[in-house]
């Protein structure tokens, strides 16, 4: 059996975190290491390693996971807008091996948008 992520013990309730929202599929944690006045991250209870490894039958689960990013913008008060990134692979900067989405807002955010 492969290790467990760090984000795997978070849900496991084995380390703690600080959790924003939960629902029997999706976690929801502040960041530890903020780039902006709100950062949470968005992670499936499912430990699917990154988005280029989801498959056509965690459809619903993607789904669900898009429903709780809008439901933690709405709580977290990012009525004004926010930003949504994910990590994937090595040369994009993931450093945990579970899919996870980072909500960041909270302020007027720069660069690396186009529209």
């Amino acid at each position: 059996m492969a290790e467990k992520t760090l984000f795997t013990r978070i849900i496991d309730g084995e380390i703690p975190g600080s959790f924003v929202y939960q629902d029997e599929h999706v976690i929801a944690i502040r960041d530890i290491n903020p780039a902006a006045p709100v950062h949470v991250l968005v992670i499936p209870r499912k430990p699917i390693p990154s988005l280029a490894e989801l498959e056509e039958g965690d459809l619903e689960l993607a789904g669900r996971i898009l429903l709780a990013i809008r439901k933690v913008a709405e709580q977290e008060g990012l009525s004004r807008g926010y930003r949504v990134v994910v990590n994937t692979g090595k040369e994009g900067n993931q450093t945990v091996p579970h899919l996870h989405f980072h909500v960041m807002g909270g302020r007027q955010l720069s660069g690396h948008g186009t529209a």
